[in-house]
This record gives structure tokens, sequence and C-alpha cells, in this order.
């Protein structure tokens, strides 16, 4: 099964959305503190999961981009202005689950 992630990055925190290719998984914040960003990627690894989506206003997916390429995951960058139109959904749970799609 492909296992999936998506990421709605803001400046303090990231909502991570997971599909292990039957379900979505309970959506978990994190900070964007370095090591917070790395237990997430650890978490996801152990996981299986091998690619993220990522969207962010602003330069905040910066860093996070750089630790996960780092750990050899797939990234794909999105941008904000087409989740914004999407119609219905109003937060950062629900924008992180939609990005993993």
């Amino acid at each position: 099964m492909k296992r999936t992630c998506g990421l709605d990055v803001h400046k303090d925190t990231i909502f991570c959305a997971t599909y292990n290719g039957k379900k979505h998984n309970e959506v978990k914040e994190y900070s964007t503190l370095t090591s917070s960003i790395r237990l997430m990627g650890e978490e996801l690894l152990t996981d299986g999961v091998q690619e993220i989506a990522m969207e962010s206003t602003g330069m905040y997916w910066i860093p996070i981009w750089n630790i996960l390429e780092e750990m050899a995951f797939k990234l794909t960058l999105v941008n904000p202005y087409l989740i914004k139109q999407m119609p219905g959904r109003k937060s950062d749970v629900k924008d992180a689950q939609w990005i993993l799609k």
C-alpha cells in the first residue's frame, strides 16, 4: 500500500495528515522546531511514508523541506492559492487532509 502525507505549514505549527492506502489517520500537530520536525520525519519513516506534499504561506516551508529532503522523502510543494480556492474547508486539519490527496 502507498502511504502518503500532507502537511499544512504555519509559522509555529505543522498539521500532518497521513493515509495508509485504506484510511486516513488522525491528523497530528507538530511545532516548527528542528527537533519536532525530525521527530515527525522519523515517525513518518516508521509508518512507511515515502511521499509528502506540503502547503505553506510565505517562507515557513523551507527549513521543513530541507530536513525532510535529507531524510530521503519525495517532496511536493503545493501552491497555497489552489488550497484556498477549494470550497468547504475551514480548518488546518481539513487543509492537511486535502493536501494529502
